[in-house]
């Protein structure tokens, strides 16, 4: 039997840097789906009624999925599997920066390239604050990076 809903796979990654016609098309499904769950009418605005359903955006949905598996990945041993394919960032000289808990964005030619996990992942972890990636809870985490996500919508 697979995973639960509410847990985050690495199929969430496959959406990271996915052109913007896909999520356009993925937000046009969800504002329609908020819409009906609000029993509001065709043309009402969906922002406002994803916010009272504390939904997050698709795009931001991708974002907290591919961080939640990060921080799991980093804080416990059970992936390994995906744990492989990320590396922390080790500077070259001491900054100010060089405590942040960075990973190293591996280098690719293509734009496909950097959809693989071991580059998309380290893109999204990296664009965080320093504060929610030094979390060590789940449940800290997951409230910290909810919030941080709605307001950037």
């Amino acid at each position: 039997m697979g995973e639960p809903l509410s847990e985050p796979g690495p199929l969430n990654a496959l959406l990271c840097g996915a052109p913007a016609a896909t999520f356009d098309r993925l937000q046009h499904a969800q504002n329609n789906l908020t819409r009906v769950v609000c029993q509001s009418r065709g043309r009402t605005d969906a922002r406002p009624l994803l916010r009272s359903l504390h939904w997050l955006p698709v795009r931001q949905r991708v974002t907290y999925k591919v961080a939640l598996l990060t921080h799991k990945v980093r804080a416990t041993a059970t992936l390994a599997y995906l744990s492989d394919l990320i590396q922390t960032h080790v500077p070259i000289r001491t900054l100010r920066s060089s405590d942040a808990p960075l990973l190293a964005v591996p280098w690719t030619r293509t734009e496909l390239a950097r959809r693989a996990f071991s580059v998309a992942v380290p893109s999204v972890w990296n664009s965080l604050p320093a504060d929610i990636q030094l979390c060590e809870s789940v449940p800290l985490f997951k409230r910290l990076l909810k919030t941080h996500l709605f307001r950037l919508t």
